[in-house]
């Protein structure tokens, strides 16, 4: 049963490399992850050391975002270089001989920071660097439309549940609903409390790292930083935007005291409405637990090393973070069983 103040890290995977993201399979076997290499990484759930199998020989920068089929069978890469990669998700392979791609698609002109697929598994949408949201047909990789209309550079994505609406957020704290059907962006949420620009560096600092909508669309939240005092060093406290969907209205900013150098990564949904996130920094890694009554985290658990990316495993009740000390652990949001 769902219990998030019984939290506790069950096991972990390690890599030779820092890790930067990670993202389970739609059917629950696997964790995958990029790390600050150009491999995909794949580790199998269940067993004591992970079985790890690199993807290899496919990106020139690191995997920054992970995405699969609505039947789990294919896994896509993201990379800094502007490339995604589609892959058998059970592939298996040597270091001699790595898994091989099965299709291979030049989409963006720098960084891709974000991938999603559309709740019935026909479209992928991809962004980043180049300030532009392109959706893809994931039987082909064929281009389908471009989106146009940011400024800044595109950190994240979502698909609405109902399908017919993709968000896009970007470093500026903007997000835009895609209405699918025309292409047009339909509304403008302002995320405009996770929004900092840097007078010393000229440069905007923070953005909008993660959205989710609740399972009854009730609600949209984005997730970044506020009270920035020193974005060099990283003197800035998690922070996350509560909207609701049918009237933009901000109904909670989400926060998290005692947490002075924080950012959150990703944040989602439980089954029971709480919203969870993940804060990495010079503080540590957190899982923190949010209500949607109230501003303060309910609850937190500290996760040992500098977090930078969490997933909800499908059954609601494991979450995988990704960490600077070249781990990925894995979350158990029940009690521990007896000994």
């Amino acid at each position: 049963m769902l219990d998030v103040k019984q939290a506790h890290v069950a096991t972990q995977f390690g890599h030779d490399r820092p890790m930067i993201a990670c993202r389970f399979d739609p059917l629950g076997r696997y964790v995958f992850a990029g790390a600050q290499d150009h491999n995909l990484i794949r580790f199998t759930l269940g067993e004591a050391d992970g079985k790890k199998q690199l993807f290899a020989g496919a990106h020139e920068s690191w995997v920054m975002a992970i995405a699969f089929s609505k039947d789990g069978g294919q896994v896509i890469s993201g990379g800094g270089d502007g490339r995604i990669v589609w892959w058998e998700t059970a592939a298996t392979g040597t270091e001699a001989a790595a898994p091989k791609p099965l299709r291979t698609v030049e989409a963006h002109k720098g960084w891709i920071r974000a991938l999603a697929v559309s709740p019935d598994g026909q479209f992928l949408a991809t962004g980043g660097n180049d300030l532009v949201v392109r959706s893809w047909k994931m039987a082909d990789g064929t281009l389908v439309r471009e989106l146009p209309g940011h400024e800044k550079h595109v950190y994240s994505l979502e698909f609405h549940p109902g399908g017919q609406f993709l968000l896009s957020a970007d470093l500026a704290c903007y997000v835009k609903q895609w209405d699918l059907a025309t292409g047009q962006a339909a509304r403008t949420f302002d995320g405009k409390t996770l929004r900092y620009y840097d007078a010393g560096f000229l440069a905007d600092y923070g953005g909008i790292r993660g959205m989710a909508v609740s399972g009854n669309s009730e609600f949209l939240v984005a997730c970044g930083l506020h009270k920035c005092t020193n974005a060099f060093a990283g003197v800035n406290e998690p922070h996350a935007m509560l909207f609701r969907w049918d009237n933009q209205e901000v109904v909670r900013s989400f926060i998290a005291d005692g947490i002075p150098n924080g950012l959150l990564w990703r944040i989602r949904f439980l089954s029971d409405g709480t919203a969870m996130a993940v804060s990495g920094g010079a503080s540590g890694g957190h899982l923190l637990f949010w209500k949607a009554d109230a501003d303060k985290d309910f609850h937190r658990l500290g996760l040992p090393g500098l977090a930078r990316d969490l997933d909800l495993h499908p059954d609601g009740l494991q979450v995988a973070t990704a960490h600077f000390d070249h781990q990925i652990r894995i979350v158990k949001l029940i009690a521990k069983a007896p000994a």
